[in-house]
Order: C-alpha cells, then structure tokens, then sequence
C-alpha cells in the first residue's frame, strides 16, 4: 500500500473525507437570497448535497425546479446530485425556481457550491501552513473468515499515510473490537500500520466491524482526515437448518383430488442469505404406513400435496410422515436436519346410514297417546358423534292421519317411534308405515351414485279396549216452539258404544240446565218441558238454548255433550218504544223521532205501523201528528204550536201481522236549541205520572244557579246597606248597563220611546215632567248626583213629580234595570223616558273619560289594549263620527229616533233589549 502512487488515491480519499465531514450552511437571511454550500471538489451521482429552507422564501409554492440539470431539489430542500460531478474552479452555481401556478407567482434563490479547504498547524514556534494535495489516503477494502483458527494475532493488512513520507506518523483505531464491545478484537502496529486480529469472530454474531484509523504526528497533530475501515467477516457453513416445529399436523379431507395441498413445513440458516449456505432443500424420508405413497413434498417451498385419491378415512385416519431439510441446495456435503409430520384423514359423509333390519312389527293399544312403541337402529361407518354419523329419521308413508312421529334419540343414534294421536280399534286394526333415515350432513356426490336413503317397514297392530260411551258429534239439536205447553216431550242427546255402535246401557244426566226449563229421561235421554219456553228471554242467544247432558256406562266411564234446543219463535210480542221520554226543542225543531222494537223474529217484526191513540176528552189528534220514517221509525210533530210543558202521546205500534202494543210517550215541549238543555229543566212529574230523573249535568246546573242566586241576594243586602251612608251616584258605566248580552240572534221585540212629559234642559238646568217611578230599593227625596268631567261637578236636577227620583235610563223598555247593586240598591224603572239632551249630557263626558282612561293601567302608564289613534287614510265611515251627536242641540221628544241616519243606527240597534 505504501509503494502505491500518491496520484491515485489522492483525490477519491479527498472527497470521500469531505463528504463525511460536509458542514452544511444555510444561511437564515432574508428569504430568496442566495445560499453558499461548502462542498468537496468531486460529488458521485445521487449524494446529498445540502438543504435549503423554500418556506422562507415562498410558502405557496407547488412547482420547484432547478436551473442546473446536475442537481435535483425535493420539497423540503434537500439538494441531491443526479450526476457526478467535478468542480473545475472553486465556485459553482445554479438557481432554485419557486412557482404557484394558481395565481402564477414566481420567486428565485441563487445557490452557491463553495470547494472546501483546510489549514493544518504544525505545533513549532513559527506556523507553517500546508496545502493539502490532491491525493489521499483512501480505504483499503478488507476482510476475514469466522471461526479462523489461526495462528493469532492474525494479519489482515497495513494501513499507511503519505505523508510518512515527510512527517513521523504514529498509526491508531478506535471503535467496535478496538475501544468498544468487543474490546481488544483488533489492534494496530503503531509504527508500521499493519492490523491484525486478536481472535477467531463468528458471522452470526458480528457481520462486519467498522473502524476507525488516524495518522497523527508524535505531537498528537492529524495528518491525515480519520480513515473509516470496515472488515467483514466471511460466511462458513457453520450452522445447521433447523424447522420451525419439531412436530406439524395436517388435515386432509378423505376422498381429496390428486395435488390437493396438505400443509407447508418451513426450516430456518443461520448463515449468510443468498448464499449455498443457506439454499434449502426439502424432502419426504419416510411415510407410514408406507404402501401405498399418497404424499409429496415441492423440494424448495415445502408444501405436501396429495399424489393420490384413495385417502380413505374409514381405512386409515392418520399417516405419519419423516420429513428433511438440507442446506448447499440439498448437496451430500449440505448440513441437514429432520422433523416429524403427522397427516390427519378428516371425515366426510361417504357413507349412508342403513337399517340393521328392513321391517319391524309392534303394536299399540286404542285410545293411547305420548308412548314408545318401538326403537329402530342403524349403522354408519363415518365418525362417530358429527353430523356425517347423526341420523334424521322421517315416516314416508302411512302417517296420513298423524297418529306417529319419530325421533332421533341422541346417545344411540336410534330412531324411537311415537303415538301421538289416539288410534281406533273399530277403524283400522293395522297400520303400516314406511320409514327412512339420512343423516344430518348432506351426502357427498364425489363418492358414487348411492340411494340417499335407506328406508324400511313397521307394522303397528292396534289392539282392542273395552272403552267408554261416546259423545259424537258432542253438540246435537233438536227443535220445539216457545209456546209449547208444559210436559211437551221430545227427543234429546244420544250417546253411542264405540264398539257396538248402539245406545243400549248408556244413562243420561241433565249438568247444566240454566233456567231449569226441561227435564231428562234417564234411560233415553229424551227432554221434557218443565217450564214454559221463551225464545225472548234473556241468556238465551240467537232462539238457543243449551243443556249439557252427561253420558254414562255400566262401568262407570262417561261422556259430556251438549244438547242445543232451537225456540222457534212465535209472534207473542207486539213492537215496542224504548225510548218512552221525547223532547222537542220548539224554537229548533217541531218533530221528534221514535223508533220502535220488535222482540220476536224478523219474520214477525218489521215493517210497523205506527199510530195515535184516541184519549176521550184529549185534543191528541188535533195537536200531534205522526209520519213514517222507515219500517222500524216515525216522526211526531206538533201541531197548533202547543205551549211548552210535557204531554203524555200515546203511540199504537203493529208489525206486519198485526200484533201491535201501544207505548204512552211522555212528549216534552221545551224552549232549547238541543236536548240536553232541556233535561235539567224538566219537571220530575210528566203528564202520564212518570218522574224525568235529572243527570250528573242538570244537578250540577241546578247546585251553580243556587250559589248564583246566593251571591246576588248578599249583593243586594250589601247595596241596601251602602245607599244609607251617601248619595247614590249614577255609575261610571251606565251605557255599558244597556248593552244586554244574548246568545238569541233573532230581533227582539221594539221599544217606543214616548216624549210625554218631557222637556229638554241644558246641562244644570232642571228636567221638567216625569221620567218614572223609583222603585223600594231607594229613598224618596233623594237626589241623584253625576259627576261631570267636564264643567267640574254638577247635578242634573229630579224630574219634578209626586216626590221621586227619577233616573236617566235611555229608552228602554218596562222593566227593572240595576244601576249599581253595591252602592245605590236596585233601581227599578217603569216606562221611563228622557229627553235627547238628558242623554247627551250624561253620555257625552262619561264616553271621553272612560276613552281617556282606555289607555292606562293602575300606574297610569300606557296599557296593551288602548284605544289608538288613527290618521285619515282617504275613505271615512258610512255612519261618520258619534261625536257628531253634538250638533243635535235640545229636543222636546225623540221622534228622531224613527228616522235615523246610519251613524246611529248601529246604536240604536245596540240599546234596544232583547
């Protein structure tokens, strides 16, 4: 190595050193100014050259491209070489292009490739620079065989500087087998530079050591750059293929095509990969049983596959193969290794389930149920205890009626017949029944062209028993007319003896007899009324009536039927009204629908002929009047507009043979919009004597207008009490006290106003004339005071006349009229009348003052229902403004009131009673 030219290794032991020690400098300046990377001179194809931070320069970039076609840019910055490369002067440069191709910006970074020198220091007084050469010391390729065996120290080769030429060179390693596990492996002359190994190394464990080789100065200066060095260790055949599993298992269905894989066994080397030392080759040593060869193995992948077709479980179900392994490519001089592989036969139903006999015979007893009568048994060669050996048993033919079953009893495989449903000796004596059996896996095809089924015969002889009477059909009728006289006689239930198809020696009982209607002969079974019959009765449904009867034998063994007696009907009831009790609301209707009832058949029911009843000394005929609806319903309407109260109507009703019955119907007028108003206010005594009971609904009425009536008599003990202390004011609210509420939305009846006695007075003058009479409830000689709002308080002077006080009610009708119950009494005015002026007087500041306070709450503040304010919006009222009513000055009488306008027609329409 040290005759070796210096030329050449000079400059590929250069860049390699550089390339080790390459510092890389990205400087953080501004974004898209140039970056300077120190470099060696010489750069091999796809090394990493340096980084460069692209976000600081574009963020949005998504195309990079490089101006120089010797280097390639990722998208992080990594700079690779695509080529190699020799810098021919000391600089180098090419630029980074950074583009958005959305909004098609562009930025550029200049990068500078710098050659790379360094300066060595000599340690005399004065410093003297070296320039370094071209040529280095490169690495010298090395290596060594495991497990050598001597003799050690053991030389591998000598490592050498140059620069020995010029300067003392001491020679040193460090790293794995030097300084670190496993120490004192290896060591250096340190004079010559030869390396030797201390002991023998095994591949398996160590596959290479790399260290590290210095050349400095007897002053500790480095000469040389550190010289990395890697010895690998050869490969020996040294280790033995060795299988994953000492023992494999394998299933394999019986019955399974030739090439059919069985299973793959796997070994593992040691030694080196992709080499002989490791190429493996596997093989089948032996096979037991060993006649006939059903198993092969691939020498290179170790898959079993069948050779043959003939694997039968029901011969063999197990094989046992000795399998090997050997390296070299399976050449004798190859390491090699043996396992163990054992081949289990899985089943697969290729065999039918067969009857160890085809027929068997067994009898069964009449009239049994839920028993065993016999147990057959079959043979199957598949594997016990799966659904290949299982057995499904089935009745193919005589079963028709349902008398058996079969099942499979799970321990023994048997197939255990049943009778589930009573046989009958009179009827059959023999049954014979086809049965089969499958098992419960579906049959395999590949196994030839067998039956699926095995079948065989059971006979089942029924043996005779002496058995009680039956009652068949368990229900008979028989039929007799309602009106049949009592000790009427006529056939009833028959029980039979199944054997002798005869009555003879059968008793019969009556059980269940509801109304004790008939009797029962207890030899025959014949019925005998005991009773009088009706069909209309209740219990009894459809014209049936039923009597259970109980049959009974000699020995004691019985029977229970039942004996349906059909009544048929007789036309003894005449039709009928249910609903006796007839309300007619006069001011809706004027007619009331009956309907009538016929107990008896539809053939003696409807159509009905309805009709009045003649009553001496009555005017039936006269007021009422009845029309036929349908067949079964009428209407009964009045006539000369009777007044309201009740009136007994009676109502003749006769069906279509002419049976008829009269119903006396309590026909109540009434003053109602619906019946139901009408029930609380019926009198509990009717004009035919009957009593109207009240319901929940009316007694609830009745209990409300009590406490009603309560709560005004405390009113007026509290009003006459308050209209001692202080004079009575006309209320705040007296035109609301003329605005009667009605539900009734016919006219009510005119008021005429009369102007007699009359005169109009302006505000504070006195009325003249008489405007009524007071009633008890106040005091003669009292004056009443209202207190105007506008013009301060003033009083409107009484009417002069026989000492009363008269007061302002407008033109209303006789009759009394409370003005304020708590504070003044009752006020009762007969006919009053009053001028125009009067009215207006007292109406007109009462109406701006209650308008004023519409708009306020107890706080005086605005509230949610006042009366707003609205402008002009081009098209006024009919009627125009009520304020209007001040343009009518005094008047002597109201004879305006017959001719009003529309703006008062509205009101006067208002305050006329109802």
């Amino acid at each position: 190595m040290a005759a070796a030219p210096a030329s050449r290794f000079r400059s590929g032991a250069l860049c390699r050193r550089l390339l080790l020690t390459l510092a890389i400098l990205v400087f953080s300046c501004d974004a898209c100014k140039k970056v300077t990377l120190h470099v060696p001179s010489k750069l091999d194809a796809e090394k990493f050259v340096g980084r460069v931070n692209l976000k600081e320069c574009f963020e949005s970039a998504n195309l990079i491209h490089s101006s120089d076609p010797d280097f390639q840019i990722l998208e992080d910055g990594s700079i690779y070489t695509t080529n190699a490369i020799l810098l021919s002067s000391e600089k180098r440069n090419f630029t980074i292009s950074l583009s958005n191709t959305e909004n098609l910006e562009e930025r550029k970074i200049l990068v500078l490739l710098e050659h790379q020198t360094k300066v060595l220091k000599q340690s005399h007084s004065k410093e003297k620079v070296l320039k370094r050469a071209k040529r280095r010391w490169a690495p010298i390729p090395c290596s060594m065989v495991e497990n050598s065996l001597g003799p050690f120290p053991l030389f591998l080769q000598q490592v050498q500087s140059d620069t020995a030429q010029n300067y003392t060179i001491y020679y040193s390693i460090t790293g794995h087998g030097v300084d670190q596990e496993p120490k004192d492996l290896f060591s250096i002359d340190r004079d010559t530079g030869n390396l030797y190994c201390n002991h023998p190394v095994d591949r398996e464990q160590y596959e290479s050591f790399e260290i590290v080789a210095f050349a400095t100065t007897p002053d500790g200066y480095n000469q040389e750059f550190p010289l990395p060095l890697v010895i690998k260790i050869e490969d020996e055949n040294d280790n033995y293929p060795i299988f994953t599993e000492e023992i494999y298992i394998f299933t394999v269905a019986e019955g399974s095509r030739i090439g059919s894989t069985v299973g793959q066994v796997c070994a593992t080397d040691k030694d080196e990969p992709d080499t002989l030392h490791t190429r493996l080759r596997y093989s089948i040593l032996q096979q037991l049983p060993a006649s006939p060869t059903l198993f092969s193995m691939h020498p290179t992948t170790g898959v079993i596959t069948t050779t043959s077709s003939q694997l039968d479980r029901e011969v063999i179900d197990k094989y046992q193969l000795k399998i090997k392994v050997q390296d070299m490519d399976g050449q004798y001089f190859g390491l090699q290794t043996t396992a163990s592989c054992i081949i289990q036969i899985e089943d697969v139903n290729d065999n039918l389930p067969t009857f160890t006999r085809t027929s068997y015979v067994t009898s069964v007893e009449e009239n049994t149920v839920d028993v065993e009568i016999i147990r057959v048994s079959v043979e199957d060669k598949d594997l016990i205890n799966t659904a290949n050996w299982r057995a499904n048993y089935t009745i193919l033919k005589g079963n028709e009626d349902g008398n058996f079953k079969i099942v499979t009893d799970p321990r023994t495989n048997e197939g255990v017949l049943y009778v589930i449903k009573p046989l009958n000796f009179e009827e059959r004596q023999q049954v014979t029944l086809q049965i089969g059996v499958v098992n419960e896996a579906p049959y395999s095809k590949d196994f030839g062209s067998k039956s699926a089924m095995s079948t065989a015969t059971v006979i089942v002889n029924v043996r005779d028993q002496d058995e009680g009477p039956e009652c068949l059909p368990p229900v008979q009728t028989v039929r007799i007319k309602e009106n049949a006289p009592v000790r009427t006689e006529i056939n009833g239930y028959k029980a039979y003896d199944p054997e002798t198809r005869s009555s003879k020696g059968i008793s019969y009982k009556k059980v269940n007899d509801p109304k004790g209607w008939v009797t029962v002969d207890e030899n025959t079974g014949s019925i005998t009324t005991f009773r009088s019959l009706d069909r209309e009765a209740e219990s009894i449904t459809k014209g049936v009536y039923n009597v259970t009867i109980l049959a009974s034998d000699r020995g004691g063994r019985t029977c229970t039927g039942t004996l349906g007696i059909i009544l048929e009907d007789v036309n003894d009831n005449g039709p009928l009204i249910r609903r006796q009790t007839v309300i007619v609301c006069k001011p809706v209707m004027s007619s009331a629908e009956i309907v009538a009832f016929d107990p008896d058949d539809v053939i003696n029911g409807p159509p009905f002929s309805f009709s009045l009843e003649s009553v001496p000394d009555s005017d039936i005929q006269r007021t009422w009047r009845l029309t036929k609806i349908n067949d079964t319903a009428a209407r009964l309407s009045y006539q000369n507009d009777p007044p309201f109260g009740s009136y007994s109507v009676p109502v003749r009703v006769a069906d279509k043979h002419g049976l008829s019955r009269i119903t006396p119907l309590n026909v109540v007028v009434c003053d109602c919009v619906t019946e139901d108003d009408c029930t609380s206010r019926i009198d509990s005594r009717t004009a035919g004597g009957a009593e109207i009971k009240l319901g929940k609904w009316a007694i609830l009425a009745i209990l409300l207008g009590i406490a009603l009536l309560f709560c005004i008599l405390f009113t007026l003990v509290c009003g006459a009490t308050g209209a001692g202390k202080k004079p009575k004011a006309i209320p705040e609210d007296v035109a609301q006290q003329n605005l009667i509420v009605s539900n009734t939305e016919a006219p009510g009846d005119d008021k005429v106003c009369s102007v007699n006695g009359f005169t109009t007075h302006a505000v504070g003058c006195s009325a003249q004339g008489v405007c009524g009479t007071m009633g008890s409830g106040v005091k003669n000689g009292v004056q009443e005071t209202i207190e105007m709002v506008k013009g301060g308080h003033q009083t409107l002077e009484p009417c002069q006349g026989a000492g009363h006080h008269h007061t302002l009610e407008l033109c209303k009708g006789g009759g009394q009229h409370t003005l304020d119950s708590c504070r003044g009494g009752i006020v009762e005015v007969d006919n009053s009348r009053c001028t125009y002026s009067e009215w207006h007087c007292f109406t007109q500041p009462r109406l701006g003052e209650r308008v004023q306070l519409c708009d306020q709450d107890d706080n005086h503040k605005h509230a949610q229902d006042y009366v707003l304010t609205y402008n002009y919006e081009g098209k006024g009222s009919v009627a125009g403004s009520v304020g209007c009513c001040s343009e009518r000055q005094e008047e002597d009488g109201l004879e305006f009131l017959d001719h009003l306008e529309p703006k008062f027609r509205t009101l006067a329409e208002t305050c006329i009673r109802r």
